[in-house]
């Protein structure tokens, strides 16, 4: 296999490779397309939850107004009955402070009963919208599961063909070529075999060594840039271009973003080896 048949396997692969990064991070981003929505169907319910616990102590609440309105009355009726029986003023006086004091407490109580059965109504009809919201949530949360299912399988399906294709491209091909190279399209999210014009690179834009960037012009070899480790093959550069050169000033400014101590350790001993070889 000649190194342009090479470096048109790592241009394919590259494609591949980032359509392959590209299908992961849809994969692990659609699920959260739910989020919000279960976010809201939980809020909605635990709405609903709280109002209907307070839809349940208003109800106590009756009730126990209930009662002690039904016991004022008792005790007004009782004192009513007794009037026909007193015999001294004392006696009236007592008897019309109590059916007095029965009937502030039928008022009250009265009083306190609607306002339970008015918020007992408003709850009813709240809790009525937070179920119906509750159903049309449901429904919405699980039409767009179906959504998302259709989504990943129509995804993983095309990740599997990718995958599929990648071996055919990568068929007897060097494997320690071929994960170097893989490690360093995933690390940059695309940028794996790039040109050199005018003996720069043209991924980390530094200035390489003339019998480093001969080497790659003569194509028998493949070789790595020893800053950002993407494969490199010579383009001629246009005539604009030509005097790039003069100003262009090497610096290393981009080399700590584009270094990965932990990853490429293994490729830039092997790259500064060879810069070394072409200083000499």
């Amino acid at each position: 296999m000649t190194t342009e048949e090479i470096f048109e396997k790592l241009r394919l692969l590259q494609y591949l490779l980032a359509r392959k990064i590209e299908l992961e991070r849809e994969i692990n981003d659609i699920p959260k397309m739910l989020v919000t929505r279960e976010e809201l169907l939980l809020r909605l319910k635990k709405e609903y939850i709280e109002k209907d616990q307070d839809l349940s102590a208003t109800k106590t609440a009756e009730n126990e107004l209930k009662n002690l309105l039904f016991e004022a009355e008792s005790a007004r009726e009782k004192a009513e009955k007794h009037m026909d029986a007193i015999s001294t003023q004392r006696e009236y006086e007592n008897l019309d402070k109590e059916i007095h004091d029965a009937s502030e407490k039928e008022s009250q109580y009265r009083k306190e009963i609607k306002q339970k059965e008015q918020k007992i109504r408003e709850l009813d009809s709240e809790m009525a919208q937070k179920k119906d919201l509750i159903d049309q949530q449901e429904a919405e949360l699980s039409q767009a599961k179906e959504r998302v299912e259709s989504e990943l399988a129509e995804r993983n399906e095309l990740f599997k063909e990718l995958e599929a294709d990648e071996k055919k491209i990568t068929k007897d091909m060097d494997e320690e070529l071929l994960f170097k190279f893989e490690r360093i399209v995933k690390k940059k999210g695309g940028d794996g075999i790039v040109s050199i014009k005018n003996g720069v690179c043209s991924s980390c834009h530094m200035i390489l060594p003339v019998q480093f960037a001969a080497t790659v012009r003569h194509g028998e070899e493949i070789v790595a840039c020893p800053y950002c480790s993407s494969i490199l093959f010579y383009e001629e550069a246009p005539e604009s271009e030509e005097n790039y050169l003069d100003d262009a000033s090497g610096s290393l400014s981009d080399l700590d973003d584009l270094e990965d101590e932990d990853e490429l350790d293994d490729e830039d001993e092997d790259s500064d080896e060879k810069m070394a070889e072409y200083e000499e």
